[in-house]
Order: structure tokens, then C-alpha cells, then sequence
């Protein structure tokens, strides 16, 4: 398929692609409340719809014990390679909504941007996939067989989508996942994210008096859980920023000066950075710059933190719990499950015996480190190429997509992560936005992965 016929169906009909788009993002599937249980379903109604609309042969929504799951093909040869798509269609909470400029599901375009919840993470990426299979299925040109699998989870942990993949292996047989639900480093920068960190994420509770206190008249008698838990918590990292979990870095893989020196090479402006987040230092490991802390080192931070008064005015309260969301990225070789266990032994260790501790594991998730030297990357890396000009940077990104490791060890196939984010994206944050050049040039860069592939293989 050439580029030309690809942009050629793009201009034809970009405003549609942008408004049904929209309509996506008009459905608030929250995957965390279950107020919006309802809305996810109709959310993988409307996927499953779109891909019938592009030209599936078969779709439909897989009930799962939490929130459905889309399933798609068109198969054109059982002979000829066949591309896994997966992407997710649930979207974080929108909180806290005053902080939004425009409403969080009433998207608008405001300076070539789209905002809204799941603009970017990951609505307007996957229905990417859906316009470019239209494109390529219209046009005659599909060069191979395609599926889909889309979930409604990943917000959550992605638990559900591991039941589906250890049973489905067969529905699933593929060549190669297409991922995008990452980043590049800038519009005039394209690149192809090769290596994601892991994740532990965990709840502590630390519990005092059997109910809230005045703090006058208990004060300086009674430790106040809330205090105790900031304590707990400074006490996580020293002075240089190194996390003081006992075994937390035994099995880090230490990158080398040779791989640190070529990751130096991308583009990054600090003063850019610092001035876009409004901050007047960064802050990393010592020993680390902000692009290594955020990409190859092992991070833990306080995601949320809560107890006491918190209303309008004052109450005098001590109160009897705190609770706090703990997350923890992780990098090759570290293991989710013994992090975990790492974790809550230290944090119990340190517990003053004037309080109790619970911690409760949440989710997490493997990390992962993909070859460049393989049909799927070179293939994606000629594909963005040809539509940018320009050669992509692989890069290893900071996030976290947990279920990518379980595509390598259940059904034996690599992912390639072709996303067409940026950094600046406000993802998980209020003002949530997606460009609608990034959203056409992912549209126009698919189908050219799809050629290219196919000639790897």
C-alpha cells in the first residue's frame, strides 16, 4: 500500500475519523468505580461495533469476571502472517474534576489538541488500529491476516485479560502484537519504545486509638497514625534518593556506560522540561539523570495519601487511621511478587509499636525489554520512516503495560510498541489531551508497519 493512497483516505475523511473518536470519548468507562460498571459495557459495544463497521469478520465482547473484553479478526489467508492488535478501551478516573479546563468526557479540539479523559491513554490510540484497518480493508490493501483484543481492564491490573489469554491461545495464534499505548519523544522526533518497567502497587494502613481523638486532649499522649505514616514513609528513601528497602536492588540489571551513553544521544532540553511542569529542579538517584531515573532505575512513590479532616475549616482531630497507595516501578530482573513481599516485611518492620500496619498488594506487572533486531521492530521502525522522514530512536519508556510480559510468556510472541503519544499528554492527570496530528500520523503509519511486515516475515 502506498503512503500516498494511505493520506489521500486520511484527508477524505479525517473530520469523520476525528468525530467518531469523539463518540468514544464521550463514555466515561472508569475500569476503578464500579458506579461506571455500566458504561464500560457500552464502551466494548461501541469498540466491537467499530470494528465490524472497518471490516471484521467476526467480533464480539467477551464477558469476564470484571469488565468485557473485544475480540476481533479478518482473516484473508491462513497462510499469510497474521498481526495481534491489543489496546485497552477503560480510561482512569477523571478526579479531581475541578482541575479540568473543559469537562473530562466532553471532548473538544483547543489548539490541535484533544481533550478528554482517555484522549491519549489509550482511546485515541487504538481507534488509530480500528481507522487504519478501515483504511487498509476498504481500499483492498489488507497484506495480512489481523486481529484484535481489546480490554477494559488495564487501568486495573489487567487480571481478567490473563484468564482470557491462558484460555484463548489457539483464537490468539499471531505472528506479532501491535502495541500502541506509549510515547514518542516529540512530533519532529519519532521513536519505538523497547523496554518497559515493571510494577508493584500496594495499600498501607496504619491504625492508632480504636476511634478519632481530640487532639488537645490526646496530643502528646496517643500517636497520631497520620504522623507515623509520614515518618514510615520518608523513611523509604535517603538522602540520595536510593530506595532503603533491604534486597529492593539485588536483582537490578545494571545498564552499561556503552547503552547510557547512546540513551544521552536522544533529544532532551532540562530547562524545556522543568519550565512545561512548572518546577525549579528535578529531582532523581543521585548518580542518575532525570531521563535514567525515569526509564532504567527502580522508583517508589506515594500515589495517594489520606486520614483525619480533610473538609472545609478546622477540626481538631487526631485521627485513628491513615492510609496511604504505594507504587513501585521496576526494572529487569526485579520480580513484582518479591518486591511485594520485600515491601510489606520492611514496612512492618518499621512500624512503632504504637500502631498497627496492614499492607494490602494491589496489582503489578513484569518488566520488559524488547530486541531491535527482530521483523516486528524493523518493520515498525521502516514504517515510521517512510511517514515521519526521519529514522525512530529506540527508547525505553517509564511506564508500565504488565500485560506484555504475559503475551511473551503465554502465547511466544513479542510485542512491538508503536505508540504516537508524547510525555506531555496529561495522562492520568486533569486536562487529558491527545494531538490530532499525532492521531492521523498514527493513522497514516500503521497500514505502512502492515507492509513492511509482511515483507519481514
Amino acid at each position: 500500500m502506498e503512503r500516498s493512497q494511505i493520506l489521500n483516505y486520511i484527508d477524505l475523511n479525517k473530520d469523520r475519523f476525528i468525530e467518531e473518536l469523539f463518540d468514544l470519548l464521550r463514555i466515561p468507562s472508569v475500569s476503578a468505580d464500579p458506579a461506571y460498571q455500566e458504561d464500560v459495557q457500552k464502551c466494548a459495544e461501541v469498540v466491537k461495533q467499530s470494528l465490524i463497521a472497518a471490516g471484521a469478520d467476526f467480533a464480539e465482547v467477551n464477558q469476564t469476571a470484571g469488565h468485557p473484553i473485544v475480540y476481533a479478526e479478518r482473516i484473508i489467508d491462513p497462510n499469510k502472517p497474521t498481526v495481534l492488535v491489543y489496546g485497552h478501551y477503560d480510561v482512569q478516573p477523571a478526579d479531581p474534576v475541578d482541575l479540568w479546563d473543559s469537562p473530562p468526557f466532553e471532548p473538544v479540539v483547543k489548539d490541535g489538541n484533544i481533550y478528554a479523559r482517555g484522549s491519549a491513554d489509550d482511546k485515541g490510540q487504538v481507534y488509530m488500529h480500528v481507522k487504519a484497518f478501515e483504511i487498509m480493508e476498504k481500499s483492498g490493501m489488507l497484506p495480512c491476516n489481523i486481529k484484535f483484543m481489546i480490554e477494559g481492564e488495564e487501568e486495573v491490573g489487567s487480571q481478567n485479560l490473563a484468564i482470557f489469554v491462558k484460555e484463548n491461545k489457539e483464537k490468539l495464534k499471531a505472528d506479532v502484537i501491535l502495541v500502541s499505548d506509549t510515547s514518542i519523544i516529540a512530533n519532529d522526533t519519532p521513536s519505538i519504545t523497547v523496554g518497559l518497567r515493571g510494577l508493584s502497587y500496594v495499600e498501607v494502613e496504619v491504625s492508632g486509638p480504636n476511634k478519632d481523638l481530640h487532639s488537645g486532649v490526646y496530643g502528646g499522649a496517643v500517636a497520631n497514625p497520620v504522623n507515623v505514616l509520614c515518618e514510615m514513609i520518608a523513611s523509604l528513601k535517603d538522602e540520595n534518593d536510593h530506595i532503603t528497602i533491604d534486597g529492593f536492588y539485588s536483582d537490578v540489571a545494571e545498564v552499561t556506560m556503552e547503552e547510557r551513553t547512546e540513551m544521552a544521544k536522544a533529544p532532551f532540553d532540562i530547562e524545556d522540561f522543568k519550565t512545561g511542569l512548572g518546577i525549579s529542579e528535578t529531582r532523581s538517584e543521585n548518580g542518575y539523570s532525570p531521563m535514567e531515573g525515569s526509564s532504567i532505575r527502580p522508583t517508589l512513590d506515594v500515589n495517594g495519601i489520606w486520614g483525619g479532616y480533610i473538609g472545609k475549616g478546622a477540626k481538631t482531630v487526631l485521627p485513628s487511621k491513615a492510609f496511604a497507595k504505594i507504587s513501585m516501578r521496576l526494572v529487569p530482573y526485579q520480580d513484582p511478587h518479591k518486591i511485594t513481599a520485600l515491601f510489606e516485611k520492611h514496612f512492618l518492620s518499621i512500624a512503632p509499636k504504637s500502631v498497627n500496619v496492614k499492607v494490602t498488594p494491589h496489582h503489578g506487572g513484569d518488566p520488559i525489554v524488547i530486541p531491535t533486531d527482530f521483523p516486528g521492530y524493523i518493520a515498525a521502525s521502516k514504517a515510521m520512516e517512510e511517514s515521519f522522514g526521519k529514522k525512530p530512536i529506540p527508547e525505553r519508556g517509564g511506564g508500565s503495560i504488565p500485560i506484555v510480559a504475559l503475551f511473551e510468556k503465554e502465547l511466544g510472541l513479542k510485542s512491538i510498541l508503536m505508540g504516537f503519544g508524547l510525555n506531555s499528554d496529561d495522562i492520568h492527570s486533569p486536562n487529558e489531551h491527545y494531538g490530532v496530528f499525532n492521531y492521523l500520523k498514527g493513522i497514516e503509519t500503521i497500514p505502512l508497519f502492515y507492509k513492511y511486515f509482511t515483507e519481514e516475515d
